[in-house]
């Protein structure tokens, strides 16, 4: 078909307006998916390197430890001593703060440090990575107002996936009574955190269940609204470590609502 009759057939075309639920939940979609493919964001993370007792050297030549494909062929070295991290490019050694989103430079390269008690990872992240490249958009089950509840929060702080669990949420959906448990991802975190997953679960949706982040409770409430139900980072890229969801959190009910499973 020619641009001229496309563009005749657009301008014949029905227009629909959207509801402004429906338009917001549009503006949340883009606002996602820019960020997915931000610099810095989680499509750009293709190298997670575990760091050994000593010296970890990094560059680009193939003697190193840690081979990066963008640098100088020695670029420096991280120090894993005493369960403490400290990195060394060119002359200057500074200590590292892990899980801090302190990143350091090599090339186009950002190179950061994730762990805890001894176990600690590098995380490259690459601008011209193949997954970004390749990034084709994500599918979503249609918007719908029936999957934005208000759940009640009853306070009852435990350790969940070792994350601190506040308490639990009740709300109900398809005419049944459901709970979740949510965590706090860091104890500064502003929202809570569920990892849930449903009887769509490895089938429409990531295998690997979804996410939803939800405001602080407010006189003991607070809104679910799982048309923003997401896929965790480790569904895009195979360099992240994913919670999974908690016995707790696993639904009787179908979550349509969303987004769907990410074909690669």
């Amino acid at each position: 078909m020619g641009r001229t009759a496309l563009l005749v057939l657009l301008a014949g075309a029905p227009v629909f307006a959207a509801t402004p639920f429906e338009a917001e939940i549009a503006a949340w979609r883009q606002r996602r998916e820019a960020a997915l493919i931000a610099d810095g964001g989680w499509l750009t993370v293709t190298g997670r390197f575990w760091l050994q007792e000593g010296d970890n050297r990094f560059g680009r030549a193939a003697s190193n430890d840690i081979v990066l494909p963008d640098g100088p062929p020695n670029a420096g070295s991280f120090t894993l001593y005493d369960n403490k991290v400290t990195v060394k490019i060119g002359a200057v050694t500074r200590a590292v703060r892990p899980n801090s989103g302190d990143e350091f430079r090599v090339g186009r390269l950002g190179l950061s440090v994730f762990g805890s008690a001894g176990t600690y990872s590098v995380r490259m992240k690459d601008p011209e990575s193949l997954i970004r490249r390749n990034f084709h958009g994500i599918e979503y089950y249609p918007a719908r107002n029936e999957y934005r509840v208000t759940a009640q929060f009853f306070p009852a702080p435990r350790r969940m996936a070792d994350s601190a669990c506040p308490g639990y949420l009740v709300f109900r959906l398809h005419g049944r009574e459901l709970r979740l448990y949510p965590i706090l991802e860091n104890p500064n975190a502003k929202v809570l955190l569920l990892v849930f997953r449903d009887p769509t679960t490895g089938r429409e949706t990531y295998g690997g269940g979804r996410f939803l982040d939800v405001e602080l409770p407010r006189e003991g409430a607070v809104v679910l609204d799982f048309n923003r139900a997401y896929n965790p980072p480790c569904a895009f890229t195979p360099f992240v470590s994913c919670p999974l969801p908690a016995r707790q959190n696993r639904l009787s009910v179908r979550i349509e609502a969303g987004e769907k499973k990410y074909g690669h």
